[in-house]
């Protein structure tokens, strides 16, 4: 239990830590940037995984950087259904997507 409030905690982080660095992605308050956490892992376990299989030709011919837009498109669906987060493009969401896994991978390594 305590590694899954960790885990929350850590992406969390990652959703403020995209906030700080990017201009076009805004979250308001830390509260917002947990839901937004949680909501984004739900959609990648639920959403991710069908759209994963529709795209996998247009992957498999980009080599995988396709892969880039369907988390970025994981980012757009969360700012849709959160009021208290905002992206003022698609492209700021694909570098806000690639922050929040960096911080996340990198995290991850010092957790239990």
């Amino acid at each position: 239990m305590l590694g899954l409030v960790l885990k929350a905690a850590l992406a969390a982080g990652a959703f403020l830590a995209a906030a700080y660095l990017l201009p076009g992605f805004h979250v308001a308050t830390w509260v917002d940037a947990l839901k937004g956490a949680v909501l984004l892992g739900i959609l990648n376990a639920v959403l991710r995984p069908v759209l994963g299989l529709l795209t996998l030709p247009i992957t498999l011919l980009t080599l995988g950087l396709f892969s880039l837009v369907l988390n970025g498109l994981m980012v757009v669906i969360t700012d849709a259904l959160l009021d208290g987060i905002r992206v003022d493009n698609f492209l700021w969401s694909i570098a806000a997507a690639l922050v929040i896994s960096i911080v996340n991978s990198v995290g991850q390594r010092f957790l239990p």
